[in-house]
């Protein structure tokens, strides 16, 4: 990936300098060129390992496989979050790691762990890097020097088990190769989050990551069957029967546990077989209220579409304008439907039914085909916004259906008092991507003039947008994890005495408290 940027570089977009001027208009800012400083003139603090301790390393992984060198450092000192990539694009690359361990095995990693807690060295777990919330961000937490776990070559389809629909995968397969590997037994695991082309499958248990398809096959952690994690006092097993009442799940206890609490080395996995029929339909709705109660009436039915989702008036011209499409009134939702073909054709007339009564037009599959199309694109179109001086960047919450509007005002309001002023103002988008018979997530996309300190402008509108979600009942993340950047209002998530459980866990697990150390876990008062 790039150090400056998501994903491969030879897949960055081009900004129209006529769509630039347009954006500028909206935005009612003069934009200025932000290009990243050359790669030579990033600074990089001094690595910290000494001889010691790149012997001990060497020792368990071989020497190999610890590097040292600038330019791997620097593509491990932190996520892809805007604020991440500012900073780097600035020359600025404190905190990195002091080195980046590369474990070839569950064994490996345990031994690892052994010598981090002992030497008392932090230990950030890396799977793809794409974290957008500073949870890979390698925080020293106060030790001496802090290394990056790389997970990559983790890297292997351990067993298949076809009649039990089940499989193991290591933790550091990214998302295309998972699929590929499955694919050879005729089975799909159907997760899709939109860093599905360089996310792993470690990163998608230790965050509880939500993929498009949500609506039909569940969050990640619904897939999750089995987990093996190596702490520093040793290995971890939880879950593996379908079912079980022997005491407190520990498989959901270490879901969404961030590395705060050990290292996940092996998921087991529900799977299924490949789809044989796709079916895709987009529909209008006259106003967000009324889409968003179609989505209710799905979630709370037996005839869900496989993904669906719904976005808000502006998200819906936005979309159509930089597609060079003709924009629909109103806001528009896109449904897919995955199966055999005639249980396909059965829920997808059924939810034609649903979304007719509800209000809906239907406009076919094209809307459809186009987002698909640009599903894993635009992040690239964020860097390329970003080079031209226009802040985008995202947040996610969740409510229940009663207070998801509410919370949608609340939000939006927050993000435009926050940015709106002298430096010009602010688009703000929303879309309705996972669903549920409860309630449903709000996903935001921010666009506004950088300004001249773009980092500090973005930290008062998430802190603005973030207080408006606990004052509102949301919750701090839906999907994106806590990391370094939710972790300041967790506890008011979770509670006093709730900190105190997840303290008390990784004082068991982690006596030396090296694991990923500034994330999650909330401090004590």
């Amino acid at each position: 990936m790039s150090w400056f940027a998501w994903g491969d570089p030879a897949r960055a977009l081009e900004l129209d300098p006529g769509l630039r001027d347009l954006v500028a208009q909206v935005l009612r800012a003069r934009l200025q060129d932000m290009p990243p400083v050359p790669e030579e003139l990033v600074e990089l603090p001094p690595s910290r390992l000494g001889p010691r301790l790149r012997e001990l390393f060497a020792g368990v992984v071989g020497p190999g496989h610890v590097s040292t060198e600038d330019p791997v450092r620097l593509r491990h000192c932190g996520g892809k979050s805007t604020p991440d990539l500012l900073l780097r694009r600035a020359g600025r690359a404190d905190p990195a790691p002091d080195a980046v361990l590369y474990p070839a095995d569950h064994g490996e990693v345990e031994r690892l762990l052994a010598v981090c807690s002992e030497e008392r060295v932090a230990v950030v777990p890396f799977g793809g890097g794409t974290s957008v919330v500073g949870g890979v961000t390698p925080l020293r937490g106060g030790f001496h020097a802090v290394v990056s776990l790389d997970l990559r070559r983790l890297d292997r389809l351990v067993s298949v088990d076809p009649l039990s629909s089940t499989a193991v995968l290591g933790a550091g397969v990214r998302g295309p190769h998972a699929e590929a590997m499955l694919a050879e037994h005729g089975l799909t695991l159907g997760h899709l989050p939109q860093s599905h082309e360089y996310a792993t499958i470690g990163g998608y248990a230790a965050t509880r990551s939500s993929g498009q398809a949500s609506s039909g096959y569940g969050r990640f952690e619904d897939m999750v069957v089995s987990l093996r994690v190596a702490t520093p006092r040793g290995t971890l097993e939880a879950g593996g029967p379908p079912a079980s009442a022997a005491g407190p799940d520990l498989r959901r206890l270490l879901l969404g546990s961030e590395g705060t609490l050990g290292v996940i080395t092996e998921v087991g996995v529900r799977v299924r077989r490949a789809p044989e029929r796709v079916l895709d339909e987009a529909w209008s709705f006259p106003d967000f209220a009324s889409g968003a109660d179609a989505l209710r009436v799905l979630a709370q039915s037996d005839a869900r579409p496989t993904m669906a989702r719904v976005l808000d008036e502006s998200e819906t011209f936005v979309g159509a304008a930089m597609g060079g499409r003709e924009a629909v009134p109103g806001c528009q939702a896109v449904l897919g439907f995955e199966g055999a073909p005639a249980e396909v054709e059965a829920r997808a007339a059924a939810v034609r039914e649903a979304m007719a009564e509800a209000g809906g037009t239907p406009l076919g599959p094209e809307p459809v085909a186009h987002w698909r199309e640009n599903r894993f694109s635009s992040p690239y179109l964020r860097d390329t916004l970003l080079s031209a001086g226009i802040l985008a960047e995202t947040l996610e919450t969740a409510a229940s259906w009663t207070g998801l509007l509410p919370l949608y005002t609340a939000v939006s309001e927050a993000l435009t008092g926050a940015l709106e002023g002298d430096e010009g103002g602010a688009v703000v988008m929303c879309h309705v991507s996972h669903t549920y018979p409860t309630g449903a997530s709000l996903y935001f996309t921010v666009a506004t003039a950088a300004g001249p300190d773009p980092v500090a402008r973005w930290g008062r509108a998430k802190r603005a947008a973030t207080d408006a979600i606990v004052a509102n009942g949301g919750t701090i993340t839906h999907h994106h994890a806590v990391g370094s950047d939710h972790r300041p209002w967790m506890a008011a998530e979770i509670g006093p005495l709730g900190g105190d459980v997840l303290r008390a866990v990784k004082a068991a697990l982690d006596p030396e408290g090296v694991l990923n150390p500034g994330k999650l876990i909330p401090d004590s008062d």
